[in-house]
C-alpha cells in the first residue's frame, strides 16, 4: 500500500487535533510563535485539500495579534509586532480571503520603515538584521501589491552582499551559508525579478550537496538530515530550475519515513516526535515533488498555487532548460 495514500487522513486529523487542543503543553509553550503556527496548520490543511478550521475564528485571532499603533502583527495577542509574524498574518489573511479587511497602508508603513540605509531590514524596532527579514518584507509587500513602496534595489544589493564564496547565502554579510537563508535570498530575488544576478549552477551544486545517503537534506555541511529542508532546499532548487539534480525517489522515501503512522504528522527525521512545522514542510516538499494527492504549492510564498494565481502574482523562476 502506498504510504502517501495511507496517512493523508491521519495528517489532517493531526493538524486539526493540534489546533483544537489549546490546553496542551505544546500549545501553551508555543505562544511566542503562534501566528506562524496557525499559518503552518492552515497551509498544511490547504495542501491536503481540506480547510476545516473556522475562518471567522482565524480572522479574530489574526486581528488580536495586530498592533494598530505600529501597523504590524505580533506572534500572539499583546506581543510586539515583528516582520516574521506580519508575513504569517498576511499569508493567513490571503488563505481566508480577508486581506481587504485590514488597513494595508498601516501594514505597508510598518514594513517599509524597518528598511535600513544599506538595504537590509530590521525584524522589529530592536534592530536585528537577517536576510530572513528581507524575504519577509518583500513577500508581505508583494502579497499586498505594494512592493514598490520599499527600495527594492537596495534590498537586492544587501542580499547579494550576503553571498559567500560557495555560491550560497548567510544571514548577514560574512556569515555561514545555510539552506534556510538560501531560500530567503533566492525567494527575495524571485520577488524582485533579479534571479539573473545568481550563479545558478554554483548555487544548485551547493544545494544538491545537502542530500545525504538517507535521501534526506540537511541545512549545511556535516549536519543531520531534516524534513524541513525538503522545503528550504527543494523550493530553492525549484525557483532556479534545478530540482532534477536531486535524487527525488530517495528524498520521497526519507520524507515518508518521517511520518507517524499512528498519530499522523511528520517529524524532523524518522523516529522523532511529529509537529505542525515539519508536517507542513514535509507536505510542501511532497507537493513540489509532484504528489498528485496534494494541492500544488507555490515555491516562493509557500501558499497554494491557486491562491497566488488568483492574486495575479507572476513570480520569477528559472527554466530547467537554461
Amino acid at each position: 500500500m502506498h504510504p502517501r495514500n495511507y496517512f493523508l487522513l491521519k495528517h489532517r486529523d493531526f493538524i486539526l487535533g493540534y489546533a483544537k487542543n489549546q490546553n496542551s503543553y505544546e500549545y501553551v509553550m508555543s505562544e511566542w510563535l503562534r501566528a506562524s503556527g496557525v499559518y503552518w496548520c492552515l497551509t498544511a490543511l490547504k495542501l491536503l485539500n481540506n480547510s476545516d478550521l473556522k475562518e471567522d475564528d482565524l480572522f479574530e485571532f489574526v486581528m488580536s495579534c495586530y498592533n494598530e499603533e505600529k501597523g504590524g502583527f505580533g506572534a500572539s495577542e499583546n506581543h510586539d509586532p515583528h516582520l516574521l509574524y506580519t508575513l504569517s498574518a498576511v499569508q493567513i489573511l490571503v488563505m481566508i480571503n480577508r486581506l481587504e479587511n485590514v488597513d494595508k497602508d498601516k501594514v505597508v508603513n510598518f514594513v517599509v520603515t524597518l528598511q535600513q540605509s544599506d538595504g537590509s531590514f530590521w525584524g522589529d524596532e530592536w534592530g536585528e538584521v537577517d536576510t530572513r527579514f528581507t524575504f519577509c518584507a518583500f513577500a508581505t509587500l508583494v502579497l499586498l501589491d505594494r512592493l514598490k513602496d520599499c527600495d527594492v534595489n537596495k534590498g537586492v544589493h544587501f542580499v547579494l552582499q550576503c553571498k559567500n564564496f560557495d555560491g550560497a547565502f548567510g544571514c548577514v554579510p560574512g556569515s555561514e551559508s545555510h539552506a534556510g537563508q538560501v531560500f530567503c535570498c533566492v525567494g527575495a530575488l524571485s520577488i524582485a525579478r533579479k534571479l539573473h544576478l545568481l550563479d545558478v549552477d554554483q548555487l544548485a551544486w551547493w544545494l544538491c550537496e545537502r542530500q545525504l545517503p538517507s535521501g534526506g537534506l540537511n541545512g549545511r555541511p556535516e549536519k543531520l538530515p531534516d524534513v524541513c529542508y525538503s522545503w528550504w532546499v527543494l523550493a530553492s532548487l525549484k525557483i532556479i530550475g534545478r530540482t532534477h539534480w536531486l535524487d527525488k525517489p530517495s528524498l520521497i522515501k526519507f520524507i515518508l519515513a518521517s511520518q507517524d503512522e499512528e498519530t499522523g504528522g511528520f517529524a524532523d527525521r524518522p523516529g522523532d516526535m511529529v509537529d505542525p512545522f515539519h508536517t507542513l514542510f514535509g507536505l510542501a516538499g511532497l507537493s513540489l515533488l509532484g504528489d498528485q494527492h496534494l494541492a500544488k504549492v507555490n515555491p516562493v510564498l509557500c501558499l497554494p498555487q491557486t491562491l497566488v494565481d488568483d492574486l495575479g502574482l507572476k513570480l520569477e523562476t528559472v527554466s530547467s532548460n537554461s
